[in-house]
């Protein structure tokens, strides 16, 4: 193999407080709360209770992030849920989160981000009619191989991109809520009363609008997937959580009151671009700049999700889960560039026949499967192996919580409206067998493989990479 001719290299520790905080909440405030609100209250029935799905949905990710905090004290490795089922449950399970997470999961987030973004980039130039899904696609796809260049050139950029991106995406919240204010000091609220009056109770629509919510604070977990680029992450990890997941739940609340006093339900609900009505109605002809205003949010969270997304790939490589070329990193630049490059390439396929809200509730389903697993080996630890060095400890009843919520999330849509498209995903997600048994397990390597890792080795530059512990 081309590994023993070369030198190996390591990711650089390039991410501070002020970067994770970025990461986590620059990622979080993006397609969502501009594309979700009117999902949830259709799903949901009514403001005040879409309110508490929205306040709810912050709690979950929080207690959630808390738990992976001390998730990543223990096992100080880069890669989330795929490194923590590995180190704690073994080789088979933890390979089908590789396989759904860098074939499904993060490929989907990255193709809904970058499609939301589209629809809010070119809404002004079809203010009278829907903009042509051609437009829209092609405008996602220019998003996503912006986003790649840059985390394929430089970690710093990647992270500067983030930061600038997160202020940017502050300020137009600020303007959306003191908006509202303005708005509810005046008294020309559109909901004034009856907050309640319609709400839905059944199982699937309360499962499907906490999907949609909790759609819009995806993100949480970032920092597990980049621990070895994280200085001290014994102390930056849970404080970033800490301080960016509550500034969002509270932004997010104060926006959605905004949108309820500016529209009425119904008008929430049929709009295909909520931020865009919003700034129609309080900004008049300045409306459009909330168009503007939501696409560079998503773009600041499509180059977060896009970051994480990449280490989840060289990850799984390192650990033999995937082709060695995937686990190399630039000799000069320091990233993952391989890894990245896959990720780009399946998340333009994914884009191809998606559509926001089916790849949301896709995704959800997926990925709350695996949240819970991850979840019932933190309780492991804790019960079996009390005796393992932790900077940081949750209370074993904040796991226990998030994992029944994954639990409800996963099972509730099923039970109250059983679709066929749940069967396919766990179809899917079960036939990476045929992947595991002869190429992981039995190490089914043909010899083009190697021939081909070299070939792409020295075309792109690349060399193994060690861990950074």
């Amino acid at each position: 193999m081309a590994e023993t001719e070369t030198e190996r290299i390591q990711l650089k520790r390039e991410l501070g407080l002020v970067s994770a905080v970025s990461l986590v909440a620059g990622t979080m405030i993006g397609s969502g709360i501009f594309m979700s609100p009117q999902f949830v209250l259709s799903y949901i029935g009514s403001p005040g209770a879409s309110l508490i799905i929205w306040a709810l949905s912050g709690l979950v990710a929080m207690l959630g992030a808390l738990s992976y905090a001390e998730l990543g004290t223990i096992i100080k490795e880069s890669g989330g849920d795929f490194i923590y089922i590995l180190r704690i449950y073994g080789q088979f399970p933890a390979f089908f989160v590789a396989f759904t997470f860098l074939l499904v999961v993060k490929p989907a987030s990255i193709a809904a981000i970058s499609l939301s973004f589209a629809e809010y980039a070119v809404a002004p130039f079809y203010q009278d009619c829907s903009p042509p899904q051609l437009i829209v696609k092609c405008a996602a796809v220019a998003a996503i191989m912006v986003v790649a260049m840059a985390n394929i050139l430089n970690v710093r950029l990647a992270m500067r991109i983030q930061v600038v991106f997160l202020v940017a995406k502050l300020f137009a919240l600020m303007v959306m809520v003191i908006g509202g204010i303005v708005i509810i000091a005046q008294g020309n609220v559109a909901v004034q009363q009856n907050a309640f009056d319609g709400t839905n109770l059944g199982l699937s629509s309360i499962g499907m609008a906490f999907y949609q919510g909790l759609w819009s604070f995806a993100g949480w977990y970032n920092l597990n997937y980049v621990t070895e680029e994280l200085k001290r992450p014994e102390v930056n990890l849970p404080r970033a959580v800490i301080i960016a997941i509550p500034m969002v739940t509270m932004l997010y609340l104060l926006v959605n009151v905004s949108y309820l006093a500016v529209m009425t339900p119904r008008e929430l609900m049929s709009s295909n671009a909520v931020a865009v009505t919003w700034g129609n109605k309080v900004l008049g002809s300045w409306g459009w700049v909330m168009s503007i205003a939501a696409a560079l949010s998503a773009f600041g969270s499509l180059n977060g999700t896009f970051f994480s997304g990449g280490r989840v790939c060289f990850v799984a490589a390192r650990e033999g889960h995937m082709p060695d070329i995937l686990s190399m990193a630039h000799v000069n630049r320091l990233t993952p560039s391989p890894a990245l490059i896959f990720t780009t390439a399946i998340s333009l396929l994914v884009l191809i026949p998606g559509d926001f809200q089916s790849i949301v509730n896709f995704f959800s389903f997926t990925a709350w499967f695996f949240y819970a697993i991850t979840l019932s080996g933190l309780l492991y630890l804790k019960i079996k192996k009390p005796e393992l060095p932790r900077p940081y400890r949750v209370p074993i009843v904040i796991p226990i919580l998030v994992i029944i919520a994954a639990i409800f999330l996963v099972l509730a849509p099923i039970i109250d409206n059983p679709a066929i498209e749940y069967l396919y995903v766990t179809m899917f997600i079960f036939s990476g067998i045929l992947v595991y048994v002869p190429f992981i397990h039995f190490k089914l390597c043909p010899g083009l493989l190697e021939k081909v890792t070299v070939f792409l080795q020295l075309f792109l530059e690349v060399a193994p990479a060690d861990k950074n512990l």
